[in-house]
């Protein structure tokens, strides 16, 4: 069987990291713009500028708190004052504030700011009651989303243990092995926060090609002027033109509902994500329409530590969900080099666009 254009297209994608802000995303934007123009879609660019330089933000804070954490050790033992640990902790959390609001607009030059765009798709003159929204950019760090994840959780045990010893030594004095394992952890913590910066380029097969496979393909098969295509620019540097497109055209998505796809693998749990009760009847009609596309499917919230383009667009839609399917091996692969096509079909993401192809 002669594979559909949609598929031919986005494996073509898969060649090339689509880094926001790079020529590569540019490259691939307009290859999909032109092929929703080929199949009679209205296509809109909605271009935003942004912020590449955020993930310094993360190597800075994280030597700055495995720092303090370190010293915390000595300070949470007498004869230290038992007042100094907590004036320390309010020390660091103001010094990583400032870092990290600092780094992350970019002071101190104006190199690290990007262009970028969403490509907004409609047929003429339809109004649109259902969008599918992929987000096209890909990043590469020197740890993946699980490393993320574990990271998070490490950061958030390390900074209540360290507040928790703090406010202990007012009142008594904290046992020497209490003291030096939580002084470990927020060292730890720094050191594992170090390794979100970016690095390298990753194809983004997973994350998200698959996604954009499962949009164009519904798109390429469907003639229903209901349903809209928004491919999201930027996903990855948070969730800015998601943001920027709900903030500057909120009227787009009024009484609409929004189904993001991001990240399907072949294999593992299919998610339907809420983020509000409103959205759990949407959740149902797209669970009914994915029966049978992975062994489980189930509705859940989002994750901590994990953000999808259909957050920020719940906040002006009718409703909001995102449609994924992974397993912590997926999580190990995506935001790396190794989130290639070797070994992954798309079959997943291919299936699900053709349910998508209908009105939910």
């Amino acid at each position: 069987m002669t594979p559909r254009r949609a598929r031919l297209l986005v494996t073509g994608l898969i060649a090339h990291g689509r880094e926001a802000g790079t020529p590569d995303a540019t490259a691939a934007r307009r290859s999909i713009s032109q092929f929703l123009t080929e199949l009679g879609y209205s296509v809109q660019e909605h271009p935003f500028s942004f912020n590449a330089g955020m993930y310094r933000a993360l190597p800075a804070t994280g030597a700055i708190l495995a720092v303090a954490a370190l010293l915390e050790i000595p300070l949470l033992l007498p004869p230290a004052l038992p007042w100094a640990a907590v004036v320390v902790l309010l020390v660091l959390a103001a010094t990583i504030g400032i870092v990290a609001i600092r780094l992350a607009r970019g002071d101190g030059g104006s190199g690290y700011r990007r262009l970028d765009a969403n490509l907004i798709a409609t047929r003429p003159g339809a109004t649109v009651q259902v969008w599918l929204v992929a987000h096209l950019d890909t990043k590469a760090q020197a740890q993946s989303m699980a490393g993320r994840l574990v990271t998070i959780w490490v950061t958030a045990v390390a900074a209540a243990g360290l507040w928790a010893m703090a406010l202990v030594r007012l009142d008594r004095a904290v046992p020497a092995a209490a003291a030096v394992a939580t002084g470990v952890l927020g060292g730890l913590a720094g050191l594992l926060l170090t390794r979100g910066r970016l690095s390298g380029s990753s194809p983004g097969a997973r994350d998200n090609a698959s996604g954009l496979l499962a949009v164009l393909t519904a798109a390429e098969l469907s003639a229903d002027a209901s349903i809209g295509i928004l491919v999201t620019g930027a996903e990855e540097f948070g969730l800015v033109g998601a943001r920027a497109v709900s903030r500057e055209q909120p009227e787009l998505f009024r009484g609409a509902s929004i189904v993001n796809v991001d990240t399907v693998d072949d294999e593992g749990t299919l998610f339907v994500v809420t983020h509000d009760q409103k959205s759990r009847g949407l959740a149902g009609r797209v669970l009914d329409r994915l029966a049978g596309l992975s062994p489980v499917s189930r509705e859940r919230r989002l994750p901590l530590g994990i953000m999808v383009d259909s957050l920020p667009l719940a906040q002006v839609a009718a409703d909001a969900v995102t449609v994924g399917r992974l397993t912590w091996g997926t999580l190990k692969r995506i935001h790396t080099p190794g989130d290639d096509a070797r070994g992954y079909h798309l079959v997943t993401a291919e299936r699900l666009g053709e349910r998508l192809a209908r009105p939910i």
